[in-house]
């Protein structure tokens, strides 16, 4: 399993063969998106790790119109889960991507 799948799953306390939702649909997700992409300068952190269906993939990924809209559902799906995470990462990318 590659390095930011098991941050993912350790920070959300999943395994592997739990479901996981799509933070955008609530229907399982297939892919684990980087919303700031690594050729970007994303890192793999939780902060810019996503789970998304292969549709929301293809719809929202990579472009830069949804990146806010993606930090603010990442963001508050965190916070619901009760993970712990870095504001002040979320603020300065925010403030960068905001509309």
């Amino acid at each position: 399993m590659v390095g930011y799948k098991k941050i993912y799953l350790k920070s959300l306390g999943y395994t592997p063969s739990d479901f996981i939702a799509c933070e955008i649909s609530g229907e399982p997700a297939v892919d684990l998106h980087h919303i700031v992409g690594r050729g970007r300068g994303g890192t793999d952190r939780i902060e810019n790790l996503m789970a998304l269906t292969r549709k929301n993939h293809i719809k929202y990924g990579d472009k830069q119109q949804f990146m806010f809209k993606l930090l603010i559902t990442h963001r508050q799906f965190l916070e619901d889960n009760g993970v712990k995470f870095d504001h002040n990462y979320f603020n300065e990318l925010l403030q960068k991507y905001e509309i």
